[in-house]
């Protein structure tokens, strides 16, 4: 077998512990890694920026720092991937979601992720696919196209983070970015079914400029993609801790790690199949539920509950839409104060569903500001509310399965299910009410349905990061999904036509 299928599905914990035991040098991982991303990336286009010379580069003084008998970090030589969206490391080309117009733009600054990733010893090889500027649950772009997901490669991976997702699955890397402003860690999780962690607000600093205020209105977050909660719990144990540049960055430290050796026997757990409000697919209600039998399993305490929410799922994909352009707003008047005019020069590179939110929040007022932030508070206080008895609140990560990619560029969600219409740009993702709240939350892979992932959400008490990873760790335990991977590793090759 070659190195390169040998090292697949080896974990980032697995990959590092034989680094360190000079087991594997950095160098010929590196190598397996990048052989296996030339024979299937092609096919699902899951990493769009590749710097395979100035990953060797660093492979080769990550082996020199261990000959040396240097310090070594917990990634120390692992490799990974930052997403194309608003996340940077020197040098990188930034297309922000696959901006034709901006194909060639270069950023000299670090996001968190990579800065600190780096700092652990990990190795950027190159960015993964995103939607333009994130916006919509789907990942396909003008530029380079749909990411195909490795179970199917007619569907979508699910957005924003979605060729990090898809890398995972299908092996070519063990752990790459997410960021999640209305689910994009977690979507492309549940329809990759691969685990998707978001830390709770303030975990892990999120710094954006020029606006320092940017990432809370609804919160957004940096955190990891993986196969494995323990890939998980290490890279938050890197990424997380103060940063100056965040205004609301938490200044206290924790031990992921520690959380995967507790139990959850005796804890209330809180299930809702629809959050209230959302028509979901019976397929995902059923692996869902069966999945939940899990933590009964492990002597935790499952009770069905209503959160309690009045709006409608309509009145509230709408509210993300219009919290979620103030920044899209701010990114094109910052592009055209670098003489980038954007909307004016090439406005056809942007999606229209993209160009008819931002003509209906252009205008806002500070009125209406103050009252979508009126009806964002009535989800806070919903969620709050489960947690005055429980210990976390479980349900599907989405609505639906995976969709059949378009092929022109601009893939959408389902308009409707169970025959109620929803916005297929963000309406059938169960998870944008956590970037409400900010909540910590993960989704799980809870199990196949007609051959595709459905993932399990499970959120957690504010600031309760090690309780999502503790149930985490135990779902994994009692439901394994290694095994799932096999239909990943045995997918075509060529891209449909």
């Amino acid at each position: 077998m070659a190195l390169s299928d040998e090292l697949a599905y080896r974990s980032a914990a697995w990959l590092a512990q034989q680094i360190r035991a000079r087991q594997l040098s950095p160098v010929e991982v590196m190598d397996a890694v990048i052989a296996r991303i030339e024979a299937r990336n092609p096919s699902i286009t899951a990493l769009v920026y590749l710097a395979f010379d100035e990953a060797r580069r660093a492979a080769k003084a990550a082996e020199q720092a261990i000959v040396a008998g240097e310090a070594l970090g917990p990634l120390h030589g692992v490799p990974t991937a930052i997403k194309d969206l608003f996340d940077f490391k020197p040098g990188f080309v930034s297309t922000f979601g696959g901006v034709r117009a901006l194909a060639n733009q270069v950023d000299d600054i670090y996001c968190v992720f990579a800065e600190r990733i780096e700092q652990a010893g990990a190795i950027i090889l190159g960015k993964t696919n995103s939607p333009v500027l994130g916006f919509r649950g789907v990942c396909d772009n003008y530029l380079f196209g749909p990411s195909r997901n490795p179970f199917d490669i007619t569907r979508n991976t699910g957005g924003s983070s979605g060729g990090s997702a898809g890398a995972v699955a299908d092996g070519l890397l063990p752990l790459a970015e997410g960021t999640d402003g209305g689910g994009s860690i977690r979507i492309p999780a549940s329809w990759c079914g691969v685990y998707g962690y978001k830390p709770a607000s303030g975990r892990v600093p999120f710094v954006t400029r020029p606006n320092a205020f940017g990432g809370t209105a609804p919160f957004l977050y940096e955190g990891p993609i993986s196969r494995t909660v323990e890939d998980a719990a290490i890279a938050l144990g890197v990424l997380a801790g103060y940063d100056p540049r965040d205004p609301f960055c938490l200044d206290e430290a924790i031990e992921p790690r520690a959380a995967l050796s507790r139990d959850i026997k005796g804890w209330r757990i809180a299930y809702s199949a629809d959050l209230d409000i959302f028509p979901v697919d019976l397929r995902v209600k059923t692996v869902v539920a069966e999945a939940v039998k899990a933590f009964e399993q492990a002597g935790a305490i499952v009770e069905e509950v209503k959160l309690g929410i009045r709006r409608s799922q309509a009145e509230l994909s709408d509210l993300w839409c219009r919290l979620i352009m103030a920044n899209s707003q701010l990114f094109f008047e910052h592009m055209k104060q670098q003489g980038k005019d954007l909307l004016g020069d090439h406005a056809e590179d942007f999606p229209p569903q993209l160009l008819e939110w931002l003509r209906r929040t252009k205008q806002r007022t500070a009125l209406e500001l103050h009252r979508d932030q009126v009806m964002r508070s009535e989800i806070y206080d919903a969620v709050q509310g489960v947690f005055a008895h429980h210990d976390l609140l479980v349900s599907p990560t989405l609505a639906c399965l995976p969709v059949k990619n378009a092929t022109d560029g601009n893939t959408v969600g389902p308009s409707e299910i169970n025959g109620e219409v929803i916005d297929p740009l963000i309406g059938w993702c169960m998870t944008y009410l956590i970037n409400f709240t900010g909540h910590p939350a993960a989704s799980i892979p809870a199990g196949l349905a007609d051959g595709l992932p459905v993932g399990l959400q499970i959120v957690g008490r504010r600031y309760a990061d090690l309780d999502v990873l503790t149930a985490s760790a135990v779902f994994e335990q009692i439901r394994p999904w290694q095994d799932s991977y096999r239909i990943c590793q045995a997918r075509p090759l060529t891209v449909p036509s």
